[in-house]
């Protein structure tokens, strides 16, 4: 401890000049803070202690504010307080040792660890008459008082949640959240991938049902809606979910850090089922997670606050989180690389060598060809010259695509046909275990479909010979002549496995209900990724033969006499 205070001490002496140098009014509010933690301290500790009675090496610089150590034995004698109270263990949510050099951050953080000692000795929200108390926002924990710090500071937005809210820590929580929602997903790119975000929620959430009870068996009043065009999808969802942790770990038993409500915003809904969905599936015991799984960034694991600051901290210092390994402790890193930042942010200079560094992986096009998968099957249409992108990740091996986004896409192009310097291309992070989502709704998108070339029947020839391309079915087409199904009626028969493309060949039928009994042949299979029907390689008794992957297959129009469904569901052979 004696270590610790000296090392503190010579920061502070560099740090009182920060203080000395602020601004009047700033400094009156700062001094205020300091003088009344330091009243509280001293009368805590004669509570605790008796009156006079201080532990061994308390440094009991009470009133000279103006010393150059006054902060840092005030941070000092409020540990050895805490060690008279707690013993070595702090509760949870003490900060504790300062990590900042910004001394109004270091007096915020020493006044909540006394709040929590006063909780432990008082009682929660219990203190006597003289407690003179700090501004509401240091009884918050350290992540919510640096969500108000960054939006504050780096982001200059004015709250207007009052100092006497009842809750004030988890109402200024939500009121930064709100900013979050508007500075963070309320972007195009964000808006356009919202419904495929959702729609794989559903997917993981039917992948872990098939686990915990079986293809094709689910708990009662299960609704299964896997339709995202429907007003009540979301709802569905979050009922389903609710429906497998009472079945599976008891009525109204929930892991740790369960969100369980369900927000107005589509983008807070999503994130809030995508957060329980995995802390579901680790309470399951589902790690690593099951074939398929589309939930793959860990942050969406974390506390929505961590995950705030998280945001925010990228979008002002330019935060990353590629150094921290998944597993267990990543939300608990995330959470520390987060506040650290945010306590310490790069000085304007800095900053601004971090943006410019950022531009390395900005391109431009030149009339390139775009594609919603790495191996250039699904053209979209030829990205204008001058389209500005980012570049996140490239493919393996002396591959040259890469996965960029923009405005209103995010695709694959080849790094030949655009600006982006070579050396920049190669240090991206590659696709590996990685898949990005994939969406292209700028005017000059115009597929998905064949990659054009002058000698095949793709888009050019049809351009060149003035040809109008052929009719797509859409689900409202079909939707006036069928009745609409889920993948839950479509019987599967297996008929061959391919586990080096971890694909099978099936006959298919679509049925009246879920218990298969009233059912008819699939007759079309068409393929909206691609543009195109999926071929029939064979029959069996009489019913088409097609090739699907393993796991969830959404955004197709599998059809029959009567029924259709845009889904399926396709086991591999370990789980049938």
């Amino acid at each position: 401890m004696r270590r610790y205070r000296v090392l503190f001490v010579c920061l502070m002496l560099v740090w009182f000049g920060v203080v000395a140098a602020a601004p009047p009014a700033q400094t009156s509010d700062f001094n205020n803070l300091v003088i009344n933690t330091r009243a509280d301290l001293e009368q805590l500790a004669n509570d605790v202690l008796g009156a006079g009675v201080r532990p061994e090496g308390w440094t009991f610089n009470v009133n000279n504010v103006n010393s150059p150590t006054f902060i840092a034995d005030m941070w000092f004698d409020n540990e050895q307080l805490a060690e008279a109270i707690f013993g070595p263990n702090r509760p949870p949510g003490w900060i504790g040792a300062p990590v900042t050099q910004n001394p109004a951050i270091v007096v915020r953080n020493i006044r909540h660890d006394l709040e929590l000692a006063a909780d432990e000795h008082y009682g929660v929200g219990q203190r006597p008459e003289t407690w003179r108390g700090g501004p509401p926002i240091t009884r918050c924990d350290r992540t919510v008082q640096n969500l108000v710090q960054i939006l504050t500071s780096a982001f200059t937005y004015n709250f207007q949640t009052p100092t006497t809210a009842a809750d004030y820590c988890a109402t200024i929580a939500a009121e930064a959240e709100q900013q979050v929602l508007r500075l963070a997903f309320s972007t195009p790119e964000f808006e356009a991938q919202l419904p495929e975000l959702t729609l794989a929620v559903r997917g993981d959430l039917e992948r872990l049902a098939d686990e915990e009870f079986g293809v094709n068996t689910r708990p009662p009043e299960w609704r299964g809606n896997k339709d995202n065009t429907t007003q009540t999808f979301l709802s569905d969802l979050f009922l389903d979910l609710d429906t497998l942790a009472n079945a599976e770990l008891g009525l109204g038993v929930r892991p740790d850090g369960w969100i369980g409500v369900l927000p107005n915003s589509p983008a807070l809904a999503y994130r809030t089922l995508r957060h329980d969905l995995e802390l579901l599936a680790d309470a399951l015991g589902r790690s690593p997670r099951p074939r398929g799984w589309q939930g793959v960034d860990p942050l969406l694991a974390c506390d929505p606050d961590v995950q705030n600051l998280v945001l925010l901290a990228q979008q002002a210092y330019a935060l990353t989180l590629e150094s921290i390994p998944p597993g267990a402790g990543f939300c608990a890193q995330a959470a520390v690389a987060a506040n650290q930042i945010a306590e310490n942010p790069p000085a304007p200079e800095v900053a601004e060598a971090q943006a410019a560094e950022d531009t390395r992986f900005v391109g431009e096009s030149e009339f390139a060809f775009t594609y919603l998968d790495q191996a250039a099957t699904q053209y979209m249409g030829i990205m204008p010259a001058g389209t500005k992108f980012k570049a996140w990740y490239r493919n393996f091996g002396d591959s040259t695509m890469m996965f960029v986004s923009g405005e209103d896409f995010a695709v694959y192009v080849d790094l030949r046909w655009t600006t982006l310097d070579p050396a920049a291309f190669q240090r991206l992070p590659t696709t590996e275990g990685v898949k990005p989502l994939t969406f292209c709704d700028a005017k000059w998108c115009n597929g998905p479909g064949p990659t054009p070339t002058p000698t095949g029947a793709g888009a050019l020839e049809a351009l060149l010979n003035a040809g109008t391309p052929q009719a797509i079915p859409t689900l409202e087409d079909v939707r006036a002549e069928k009745t609409q199904v889920s993948w839950n009626n479509i019987r599967v028969t297996y008929l061959l496995d391919n586990p080096n493309t971890r694909t099978a060949q099936v006959a298919l039928e679509i049925c009246t209900d879920t218990t298969q009994t009233q059912c008819e042949p699939v007759t079309q299979v068409f393929d909206n990724a691609t543009g195109a029907p999926k071929p029939v390689l064979s029959q069996y008794n009489g019913l088409n033969v097609y090739e699907f992957p393993y796991g969830y297959t959404s955004n197709l129009l599998i059809e029959g006499a009567t029924l259709f469904s845009p889904d399926i569901w396709i086991s591999d052979p370990t789980i049938r």
